[in-house]
């Protein structure tokens, strides 16, 4: 049994019975199927089904905005956004997809040398309940604009946004068979990714379970996409706009309650300017409202369970127990529901909970530093390389920073977040390979050198005779 609980309340949504062996044997045949008259459609054609998608998005936004609130807590205005980010995504790729999927002309001994970009066949996506919609979206787009079908195995706490998002691609015509959600628990994954009509999989989620499902699809020789855990540097130096800096450290923070792996969460400080930074964020920090996430004027929901709530604050009282000093918050509210206070834990350590781990809620970490060598030091000392945010108005100075810096993106004097245009994901334990951009509709393509001969005869050099005579 697969349960919906509204985490705003802890009360039960709804229930659904899990898919039978038949049903997953039925689903995959289909995909199967589907996938291989699709990968013969002309991208043209293709991109067609992103543009509707994107109409379908857009005309049930209301509706899938309220459906991610009551399953995982988000605001409601933070979900609508996510729909929007969805269809925009979308559409970027109705344009860009025949540009990244052409053939490559490559100039070799050949008559003639290309780059091919064919389908790779039914891919898994592996997918987590943090942004319901937008990472399905983020990989189903462009791997459908390349020929793919896709099985969706969704959070199980989010199984109404599951089942929506397959009934909406019904609604945008989306060949029958090519995209299908399968609700079932994580002990039927392995099996999943085993099956030869699965080419690929796609995984978000935390770094335990990458490992294990990259352990699988190795067994299988099958590629994968991994997009993991991530305990992000927020680095501020001493020439940075400070009030600036703390003002967009709050929402680099506290978007989404702080359940995002590409929210900050260690926010490293120049020690000339760490008292300011941290008066103007914890100011910043108390001003948000925590409260019903259907109200437009609410900030921070509730987080999406009550076991990510006990493990959160575990972290908190582990760290502060071990020298980190309590700024604001730090506290689960009481009664019903899955809520916890926005919290500010200044001068923490390596050695603590809230630095060496992945903070996964609304808990910011301060840590001081004497200088910006220090600074990077410190960024670079964690398990974690998904993204970075630095600040400083040395523009030159931050290039050669954003060198060093161990992270799959680095965003200078703003907050890391997605972008369809650019490639997203990370290093270490975040994981591998990339999403969104050309990167990311390449991932799942079989790139295919072609080499036409005969080869082309190399040009003789011209006799003393002939060369009087040109």
């Amino acid at each position: 049994m697969i349960l919906s609980v509204d985490p705003t309340t802890g009360a039960e949504l709804a229930r659904y019975d899990e898919h039978s062996s038949q049903a997953v044997e039925a689903a995959l045949a289909a995909a199967a199927d589907a996938q291989a008259r699709w990968r013969g459609v002309l991208i043209a054609e293709r991109v067609q089904l992103l543009t509707r998608m994107a109409k379908a998005l857009r005309a049930g936004r209301d509706r899938y905005a309220a459906m991610i609130t009551a399953e995982m807590g988000k605001p409601i205005a933070e979900a609508e956004a996510e729909i929007e980010k969805c269809a925009t995504t979308c559409e970027f790729y109705v344009e860009a997809a025949p540009r990244f999927l052409a053939d490559e002309r490559v100039e070799t001994n050949a008559a003639e040398s290309l780059i091919l970009y064919d389908p790779i066949g039914v891919v898994l996506a592996i997918m987590p309940w943090n942004y319901p919609f937008w990472q399905v979206i983020r990989f189903l787009a462009p791997a459908l604009a390349a020929g793919n079908g896709a099985i969706l195995k969704h959070a199980n706490n989010v199984p109404q946004c599951a089942l929506a998002i397959e009934a909406l691609m019904r609604e945008a015509g989306c060949p029958e068979g090519l995209f299908a959600t399968l609700l079932v628990g994580s002990d039927k994954v392995a099996g999943l990714i085993a099956d030869d009509r699965i080419a690929a999989v796609t995984l978000t989620g935390s770094t335990e379970v990458g490992a294990i499902v990259a352990a699988q699809a190795g067994t299988a020789l099958k590629k994968q996409v991994l997009e993991l855990g991530g305990s992000d540097p927020f680095i501020v130096l001493a020439d940075a706009d400070i009030e600036e800096a703390a003002r967009v450290a709050v929402k680099a923070r506290y978007t989404n309650a702080g359940q995002s792996c590409v929210n900050a969460k260690r926010f490293i400080v120049e020690d000339s300017v760490a008292d300011r930074f941290v008066e103007a964020f914890v100011e910043h920090v108390k001003a948000l409202k925590l409260g019903d996430p259907m109200q437009r004027d609410t900030d921070i929901g509730p987080m999406a369970r009550g076991n990510l709530r006990d493990s959160l604050h575990a972290q908190v009282e582990r760290t502060l127990s071990a020298g980190g000093t309590l700024k604001t918050g730090g506290r689960k509210v009481e009664g019903p529901g899955y809520w916890y206070e926005p919290t500010v834990i200044d001068n923490v350590t390596p050695d603590q909970a809230a630095f060496c781990e992945e903070t996964f809620g609304p808990v910011a970490a301060i840590v001081r530093v004497r200088d910006a060598e220090a600074a990077i030091r410190l960024a670079n000392q964690t398990e974690f390389g998904l993204g970075a945010a630095l600040w400083t108005a040395d523009i030159g100075a931050a290039r050669g920073f954003a060198r060093r810096i161990e992270a799959g993106a680095v965003f200078v004097n703003g907050m890391t977040a997605s972008d369809p245009r650019l490639p997203f994901g990370g290093i270490k334990r975040s994981g591998y390979g990339r999403e969104l951009g050309a990167h990311g509709i390449r991932e799942f393509t079989n790139i295919k050198t072609l080499w036409i001969g005969p080869a082309k005869a190399a040009q003789a050099p011209l006799t003393e005779t002939e060369r009087k005579a040109s």
